[in-house]
Order: structure tokens, then C-alpha cells, then sequence
């Protein structure tokens, strides 16, 4: 009788280290998925997974305002997926919101100012609580912080970060939201953001008595370059492990190459002006 008993696959032996940089793609489980909307759109996404574990929390994330250039690829999130399933056990959900597209596809419906955005951030959230994927976490970017602060209080949420959050959408309402929910907020504010700084974000998230406000000096809305890559990783590791501590910053796997085109979206367009 033959014996089918799986062989485990032996870990690639580790190459020398080497630092980690802007364009490291470390070791993931990378799958292309799809969300349905209670409204009836298909939009595409892409999940990564610890390579060979199970993650220990999930980040959904929430991409830049679509009309600007904002998409599932905005480079902090594409970053995001690249190396935090490697370094912290994390998965990372992205996927484009309605009527957004880019090299995964494009998402059905047409972009809606964040109103009817509402089913999209709901249908993520469904897909990691269906999928079992644990202590879910949101990380908006400017117009995701909208999304997050508007539709994101959901029981299945553990809390919010939020990168460079311009408050143009989202109302006291949605923070009072927030602040009834208990839940955990996270805010980090460039020093140099063209729509909110630190000191009046202060005063803005003072409505949400849990609310942590980061000024991160001299980083500017779209969070350009490696050291500013790198402290949003880090923030959103401390906060949603905080024993995990600081991220490395050199790898001694394999690894591929991406693309660092930190400021272009789609067909060159770029979030300038992004909100």
C-alpha cells in the first residue's frame, strides 16, 4: 500500500542579510480574491498571508481617494503587503473600492464621494470575519481614514489607523461614533500634511477620548520615502501587537523585487491634491 503522507517542504536556506528596501517583496501567501457588495458589485482585492502560519491580526486596508489617483496599490499599502506578512504574521487584505482599477482589475460600480462606499468597507470587513481571519484591524489613508471614521465602527473591527486623515467627509457624528464604540484609534498626522496637522488634529480627535494622535515630523501627506514608509509600518505594528516591538530592517530570506513608484496611480495620475 502506498504511503501518501505529505513530506513537509524544507525552509529555503537563508541567504546572507541584507537590508530591506523599497522595492523588497519578502516571502507571502499572495492570493487574488473578490468582495461582494449587499448592493451587488464584484470588486477585486489581493490578500497576503504569513508564508507557512497562520496570521496572528489582519489589516484591511483603505485606499486614497480613487479620483486622484488612490488605489488597492497607494505605495504605504502595497508596502504593507509586501513585508508584514513576513516580519509580523500579519495579513493584509487590499482591494480597490467601487468604480476603481488598477493592475489586479477594476472594481464594478462607479465611485460614490464615500457614500455608497459604505457596502465596499462592509464587504471587506465580511470577507476576513468569513474567512476566519483574526483581530481585524482597518488602516485608511487620507480619503480610507473617511471611509474608516464613516462605516468602519463594526463590531467584527478591533480599531482604526489612520494616515494622514484630512476630516473632509467624515463629521463629528462619525467621531462620536467612534468614541460610543470604545474602540481602539489610531492617527498618524504628517508634520507637513497639506489638509490636517498635528496641532488641530489634536483638537479634532479630542471628541474620541481613546484616540492616540501621532505627529510624525517632517513627513508630508503622501508619506514619500523610505523613512517614512517605515515609521507608518512601525506605528501600525506597536499598535496592533504591541509586543511584537520594532520591525526589522534587514531580511536574510529570499525575496523578489517590486515596483517603488510611490507617487503615481493609475496611467501616471498622482494624489496630488489627494483628499
Amino acid at each position: 500500500m502506498s504511503d501518501h503522507t505529505s513530506v513537509p517542504t524544507p525552509r529555503t536556506p537563508p541567504t546572507s542579510e541584507h537590508e530591506i528596501r523599497a522595492t523588497s517583496v519578502l516571502p507571502a501567501r499572495r492570493e487574488d480574491i473578490e468582495l461582494h457588495t449587499a448592493d451587488g458589485l464584484t470588486l477585486v482585492g489581493e490578500l497576503a498571508l504569513p508564508q507557512d502560519r497562520p496570521p496572528v491580526a489582519t489589516l484591511v486596508t483603505l485606499h486614497p481617494l480613487p479620483t486622484h489617483g488612490g488605489y488597492m496599490d497607494s505605495h504605504v499599502l502595497r508596502k504593507a503587503s509586501w513585508r508584514l506578512p513576513a516580519l509580523a504574521d500579519l495579513a493584509v487584505l487590499r482591494f480597490n473600492t467601487r468604480g476603481t482599477r488598477s493592475p489586479r482589475g477594476t472594481s464594478e460600480g462607479a465611485f460614490d464621494g464615500g457614500a455608497d462606499e459604505r457596502h465596499d468597507v462592509a464587504a471587506a470587513i465580511e470577507y476576513a470575519e468569513f474567512h476566519d481571519l483574526p483581530r481585524r484591524w482597518l488602516v485608511g489613508w487620507s480619503f480610507g481614514t473617511e471611509l474608516a471614521l464613516m462605516h468602519g465602527a463594526d463590531p467584527a473591527v478591533e480599531g482604526a489607523i489612520l494616515l494622514s486623515p484630512p476630516l473632509h467627509r467624515a463629521t463629528d457624528a462619525d467621531l462620536d461614533t467612534w468614541a460610543a464604540s470604545g474602540k481602539p484609534l489610531v492617527v498618524l498626522v504628517p508634520e507637513l500634511d497639506d489638509y490636517l496637522r498635528p496641532d488641530e488634529a489634536r483638537q479634532r480627535f479630542a471628541r474620541v477620548p481613546q484616540a492616540t494622535v501621532i505627529g510624525v515630523d517632517g513627513a508630508k501627506h503622501l508619506w514619500v520615502g523610505e523613512p517614512s514608509v517605515r515609521r507608518v509600518l512601525d506605528e501600525i505594528v506597536a499598535h496592533v501587537l504591541p509586543e511584537h516591538g520594532p520591525l526589522p530592517t534587514t531580511w536574510s530570506g529570499d525575496e523578489t523585487t517590486g515596483d517603488d513608484d510611490e507617487d503615481a496611480g493609475p496611467e501616471g495620475r498622482t494624489l496630488e491634491g489627494e483628499y
